[in-house]
């Protein structure tokens, strides 16, 4: 039985589900790869907007997205939705830069003084800072007004 599960073939690679059943998954290699591309596309000193890294990151994850649809992964697919997202947050503070834009910002954008004086005293971190209450601030919503499509289903 282990040996159907180590072999991957296009991208894919196979596990045993309940009652011995054979399902796809996104192989590792494949996965990897994808997460590689998606950091290239958010990297934090590429000096586009916001607007405009969704808009080319959009365009990669639906061609991935439409090829990797069969897998039944939807618990991993939600991981990589949190991650991207994550990446996508630390990116905005890192644009904001300095403590006082970074307060302003996110306190107009309806988080509480304190927090945002929070984050704004840690400025300079920005993927620590994007894991705390900036969900806030940034709430998924935005991105997918943006136009960000879901991994999962």
């Amino acid at each position: 039985m282990a040996l159907a599960a180590s072999r991957p073939f296009l991208g894919f690679g196979l596990w045993y589900g309940r009652g011995g059943e054979v399902k796809l998954r996104v192989a590792p290699k494949a996965l990897h790869k994808m997460k590689v591309r998606v950091r290239q596309l958010t990297r934090r000193t590429r000096g586009r907007s916001l607007a405009d890294v969704v808009q080319s990151l959009a365009a990669y994850l639906n061609g991935w997205r439409g090829y990797f649809r069969v897998a039944a992964t939807n618990k991993r697919f939600r991981e990589l939705d949190e991650w991207i997202r994550h990446r996508l947050r630390a990116y905005q503070l890192k644009q904001w830069k300095r403590g006082t834009t970074v307060f302003r910002e996110l306190h107009a954008r309806g988080m509480s003084a304190n927090a945002a004086a929070q984050v704004a005293a840690n400025a300079r971190r920005w993927w620590r800072n994007s894991a705390m209450a900036i969900h806030i601030a940034l709430p998924n919503k935005l991105f997918d007004g943006l136009g960000l499509p879901r991994l999962a289903p």
